[in-house]
């Protein structure tokens, strides 16, 4: 069984709009002061970063980019549903810990959806091997003939042993093949992706540009001295001290 490209196709050009929208939309609630307190100080103080512009920049650049990584992560595993829902009747679990269920070949398949392969460490990796443990126990509760298979899967990248002795590990071609059927599926969605994908970037972009310019503005105003020079042990107190900072 394979999936009709058509659909998936379709699907991803119908609704590649709303990870931009989400993009634009948090980018807009953005504030620095809160940003401020969430990123590392001392990383841009031996960086050398002595201009507000490039500091404010560096941390509303690496805050965007894991924020995006997310909103993007969460877009793809609907997408992993929906083609997997196409091919196999495929669900979005109810289990915690299993994004994705489906029968194929008399198995079930219980699946935990990963951006790429390089997503977590040795605690991550063995709290979801237990979230397995815990999910193949429930469902066997019901019906304890059932063979359920445990699947980590990956969109992109590459992955050389499939077999992790207490489940699977499928990455890039190899996953989307596995919830689709079709080996070609994992480059044929990526010009759907593309759609409007020029206009959409420039209104984040003019919005970007705006909130780097108002964060500089409010950057210098809180955490510099009158002579312009960054005032690092205010913006070190702000992010770590026990006590409040007095902000303009």
């Amino acid at each position: 069984m394979s999936v009709d490209q058509n659909i998936v196709i379709e699907y991803v050009r119908k609704y590649i709009g709303t990870f931009h929208q989400q993009r634009i939309d948090c980018l807009a609630e953005l504030k620095l002061r809160d940003v401020l307190k969430r990123k590392n100080p001392y990383l841009f103080r031996v960086k050398s970063l002595n201009i507000a512009h490039d500091v404010v920049k560096g941390i509303t650049d690496a805050h965007i980019s894991s924020n995006e990584e997310t909103i993007f992560g969460d877009w793809l595993e609907k997408l992993v549903i929906f083609v997997n829902e196409k091919t196999y009747g495929g669900r979005k679990s109810g289990i915690d810990g299993i994004d994705l269920e489906f029968d194929n070949n008399s198995k079930r398949y219980i699946v935990n959806i990963k951006s790429g392969p390089n997503w977590g460490n040795k605690s991550q990796i063995t709290k979801m091997k237990r979230d397995f443990t815990t999910a193949k126990k429930t469902l066997r509760t019901s019906n304890n003939k059932i063979d359920v298979v445990a699947v980590n899967g990956c969109c992109y990248g590459k992955n050389k042993k499939t077999d992790k002795g207490e489940y699977f590990k499928y990455c890039g071609q190899e996953f989307w093949e596995f919830i689709s059927g079709d080996p070609d599926l994992y480059y044929k969605i990526i010009e759907p992706l593309g759609n409007n994908a020029k206009k959409r970037n420039e209104k984040f972009q003019k919005m970007y540009d705006q909130q780097i310019n108002l964060f500089t503005s409010e950057f210098i105003n809180d955490f510099c001295n009158s002579n312009g020079a960054i005032n690092w042990e205010k913006l070190v107190k702000y992010n770590s001290g026990k006590d409040s900072v007095q902000l303009n």
